[in-house]
């Protein structure tokens, strides 16, 4: 939903809600998971910085070119800063469990490394 106004200082302003359900992978398992996300934003369109720093608090000034807004730009980034930045499933329903990523790799990766990282080094300044 978006509400487009005019303030008494003449600034373009839009208030909106966005409110959508995307599909996301989970960083357990990488499956794909539903995710709902909303957002409430205020921004004031503004044509220079010296108009920006004139902005009330509570709208986000919006520099625009040509007194044009990309609205449908506008909008996805708005949804893009309103996604979570880590996304799990329960637990329960995850096909990868907390038991299996602690234990199960940990006991593979340790066995092939060599126990000084600079071993490797050594062997490949003697081959030159």
């Amino acid at each position: 939903m978006l509400q487009f106004d005019i303030d008494a200082q003449r600034r373009h302003l839009i208030d909106g809600e966005l409110r959508a359900d995307l599909s996301m992978p989970c960083r357990r398992c990488l499956q794909p998971m539903p995710v709902a996300v909303s957002s409430q934003f205020r921004l004031a369109i503004v044509s220079d910085d010296a108009r920006a720093a004139d902005v009330p608090s509570d709208y986000e000034p919006v520099l625009v070119d040509n007194e044009q807004l990309n609205l449908l730009g506008a909008i996805e980034d708005e949804l893009i800063l309103s996604l979570p930045q880590v996304v799990y499933h329960d637990e329960a329903d995850c096909a990868v469990s907390r038991e299996q990523l602690s234990s199960g790799d940990a006991s593979v990766d340790t066995q092939a490394r060599p126990d000084n990282p600079f071993d490797v080094l050594k062997s490949l300044k003697g081959k030159l």
